[in-house]
């Protein structure tokens, strides 16, 4: 009789086949560190992620490995042959290690062969769990592949090609699941949850990584759990909502977690969008809407994900639940909910632990998300445009797109007015850029010119003065020294 490897290994397609060997002849490491581990008497893996992504065709240089070698074994094993190694995640486990190496079948050389850079981990068979009140994990090692491949997340995740004899290990029906689409956990959804609830969050990022659905039980698992996911450190939920956001699908990923309960734990303010609304009082469902946003920004970006771009398109208008007023006429108002929305947005993202520069880029992005609504007919004078300009500073064109995807509406005609008008202050800002450098946009006079000029000493003055000159330029453009000279005198004359 067949053994469960042998079973699973009969419905490998041809395809399937030709991508795991593909793998391995792409990845001649894979196959030097079989032998050097097998001549030192343990057994070594390709495992997870890595043997997904090769029988999905999307393959990287980033290399998986399971062993039964401790730690310190590892490193004895992988240190005279790699190019370098790293041990920051021997704590749990894990050696890393950098090794380049010469692969076959590219076609971007004339001997169809290149160097390639392989960022590679090897970890020791092992399981996580949690207590109820840590936020670290326990780590504890095992002595099979098969005991680590039950506790691994999904069962996409939970192949291994076992080396170097190329044995292809499935014990719980990830390759099914894989041409499914589906994500399902090796035991049950709730151990898995409760072993490490982490899980719950990674099964939305790969539902939107992958474009896979999530497992009913998988589900009702996670809305049953969610509040579990507590116990989990920010950086670590922070790191999950990023490889969502940045993924191919996120909105599925979102959906999921709204759905699920997820998003009330770790991003509270997107279910708030889903405004409840009576027959007397109409507005746009923003929780919709955002997704909506977040999907025409996507649709913007020109070099790659744009982790920025996509958290302010997100939560651009997450200030309208508290400042919804009804309005007499039937109308719903928002007023200045993109100050509310960017104080908000700071602080979301700081309980998250985002960066400083990214919280900083972030919520000025949500503050100046409706800036270019203020001048909607079109008018739009050279102050007006100076000012938009030197607001955004850096920014700039992700503001261009966080505006034109804001742009919902489904009543065409409004929607490419809203675009004209777009298109000519993109116009005037071009036109203005060459004749006045507005990427740098500052006083005629300096700091120490206003200082030789009022002939006073470095003090509060210096800022108030820098600021007239300031406001002016905005107003006005560049007056040259003179008129700065000569309209700065007047100012002082005037102080008390």
């Amino acid at each position: 009789m067949p053994n469960a490897n042998e079973e699973n290994s009969s419905v490998l397609s041809q395809g399937q086949v030709r991508a795991v060997s593909e793998l391995l002849r792409i990845a001649p490491v894979a196959d030097e560190l079989g032998r050097r581990f097998q001549e030192a008497g343990f057994r070594l893996a390709l495992v997870g992620g890595s043997v997904r992504d090769a029988l999905l065709g999307r393959l990287g240089n980033d290399l998986d490995f399971t062993t039964d070698a401790r730690p310190e074994d590892v490193l004895k094993i992988i240190r005279p042959w790699a190019d370098s190694v790293w041990d920051v995640g021997i704590a749990f486990g894990t050696v890393g290690a950098q090794k380049l190496a010469r692969v076959e079948g590219v076609d971007w050389t004339p001997d169809g062969t290149a160097d390639r850079n392989f960022q590679i981990e090897v970890t020791t068979y092992r399981s996580e769990s949690y207590d109820r009140t840590s936020r670290k994990p326990e780590v504890s090692y095992g002595d099979s592949i098969e005991e680590d491949l039950v506790r691994r997340d999904f069962t996409v995740n939970a192949m291994a090609v076992a080396l170097p004899e190329k044995e292809f290990v499935d014990p719980h029906g990830g390759l099914e699941d894989l041409r499914a689409g589906v994500l399902r956990t090796p035991g049950t959804p709730e151990d898995s949850f409760s072993d490490d609830p982490l899980r719950m969050l990674r099964a939305a990022r790969f539902a939107a990584q992958l474009d896979f659905e999530v497992a009913p039980d998988v589900v009702a698992a996670m809305t049953e759990m969610s509040g579990r996911i507590e116990i989990v450190s920010a950086e670590r939920v922070q790191g999950e909502l990023n490889k969502l956001l940045l993924s191919a699908h996120p909105r599925k990923g979102l959906g999921l977690l709204v759905d699920t309960g997820l998003a009330e734990h770790v991003m509270p303010e997107l279910p708030a969008l889903r405004l409840e609304s009576d027959e007397h009082h109409r507005h746009k469902d923003v929780y919709d809407h955002s997704l909506i946003v977040l999907e025409q920004a996507i649709a913007l970006e020109e070099n790659g994900p744009d982790l920025v771009l996509r958290l302010a398109a997100l939560l651009h208008d997450i200030g309208k639940p508290r400042t919804r007023r009804f309005e007499s006429d039937g109308r719903v108002s928002f007023h200045h909910h993109e100050m509310v929305g960017a104080k908000m947005t700071k602080k979301r993202m700081t309980a998250l632990k985002y960066s400083n520069d990214m919280i900083k880029d972030v919520s000025r992005l949500v503050e100046l998300h409706l800036r270019f609504h203020g001048y909607g007919d079109g008018e739009w004078t050279d102050s007006a445009v100076r000012r938009y300009v030197r607001d955004a500073g850096p920014l700039l064109e992700r503001l261009h797109k966080l505006t034109r995807s804001d742009c919902t509406t489904r009543n065409k005609r409004k929607a490419n007015a809203l675009s004209r008008t777009y298109d000519g202050l993109e116009e005037r800002i071009a036109q203005l850029q060459e004749q006045e450098e507005l990427d740098a946009i500052r006083p005629d006079l300096d700091g120490n010119e206003i200082m030789q000029v009022l002939d006073v000493s470095p003090g509060p003055v210096i800022g108030k003065a820098y600021a007239f000159l300031l406001e002016l330029r905005l107003e006005n453009g560049p007056m040259g020294r003179d008129a700065a000279i000569a309209a700065l005198k007047e100012w002082w004359a005037a102080q008390d």
